[in-house]
């Protein structure tokens, strides 16, 4: 599957735009495909009353003029959130937060490997120390992504802990990243809010934290935004990792993901390999999102 293919709207917006003019009947598949898309009801609705005003102004009644008026408010709704990653600490501190599940520990590997590319080197602790097989998979993916790891010293120890002596190692070898796995799950939500206060605590003795990255399943949409709720009222949550927008035809969630939480998207993973996590830029989205 292509790139282009895997998240655009250009299939179910294809015929749209090749009618010989605007009517009714487009407004009704406009929204239909909006919504399948996973914009969520209350931002298609918004974006065709929008759409139709611009339309309307400029006396228009050809679909390609609707194309671009649909590819300009999604770019400018997009380009409301600034996507910089704020890494010029030294080290830059990075909690990476989210539901079991969602490809957080493939994204650190990814990540590593992203900022890699530009000469930075990583450090990445594995703070989510109650699951054996979760700092083996760690461990894993941040040698694929070339990135040295600190582990726990035994199993269950205080994920604190590592994550001060993460921040430790970075300072002392002169690290550029360090880049903390957390738990996705405790027996309790406040539980599990609470190990994550009580990380941010301890790190911020040694270093300030750079950015708090939510990683969402793109496939899971609206669903996975209402599971992840607990970390963005009580992580301080900086940014979003979208992953798993290959293979979606759900792409209408980067946007309303953004609009609902408003938290910018900061890195978009389209893949299962190590190269598969990207900076993301509105205006490339919105092109080939509607073409």
């Amino acid at each position: 599957m292509s790139e282009r293919s895997a998240w655009s709207l250009g299939g179910a917006l294809r015929g749209l735009f090749q009618k010989p003019t605007i009517d009714e009947n487009t407004w009704d598949d406009l929204e239909h495909a909006l919504i399948t898309a996973d914009f969520g009801a209350d931002v298609a609705e918004d974006m065709i009353d929008e759409l139709r005003a611009s339309v309307a102004r400029f006396h228009t009644t050809d679909p390609r003029d609707l194309q671009r008026m649909l590819r300009e408010n999604v770019e400018e709704r997009l380009a409301k959130y600034d996507p910089t990653l704020r890494l010029s600490e030294r080290p830059a501190v990075v909690l990476v937060v989210g539901v079991n599940g969602v490809g957080k520990t493939t994204t650190i590997g990814k990540f590593a490997n992203y900022v890699g590319t530009f000469g930075r080197s990583v450090v990445v602790g594995a703070a989510d120390t109650f699951r054996a097989a979760a700092v083996e998979q760690l461990a894993t993916w941040a040698e694929r992504g070339g990135a040295q790891i600190v582990r726990p010293q035994h199993h269950g120890q205080d994920p604190a802990s590592v994550a001060f002596q993460t921040v430790e190692f970075a300072k002392r070898e002169g690290v550029d990243i360090a880049l903390i796995d957390t738990a996705g799950r405790l027996q309790t939500k406040n539980g599990l809010m609470d190990e994550l206060s009580k990380i941010r605590r301890v790190i911020e003795k040694q270093a300030p934290i750079a950015e708090v990255l939510l990683v969402l399943d793109a496939t899971t949409g609206q669903n996975g935004l209402a599971q992840a709720e607990a970390f963005i009222q009580h992580a301080g949550v900086t940014g979003l990792v979208l992953t798993k927008l290959d293979g979606s035809a759900k792409g209408g969630f980067v946007l309303a993901v953004q609009e609902r939480t408003g938290i910018p998207i900061k890195l978009i993973g389209q893949g299962e390999q190590i190269g598969d996590l990207t900076g993301f830029t509105p205006h490339v989205f919105a092109q080939k999102l509607v073409g």
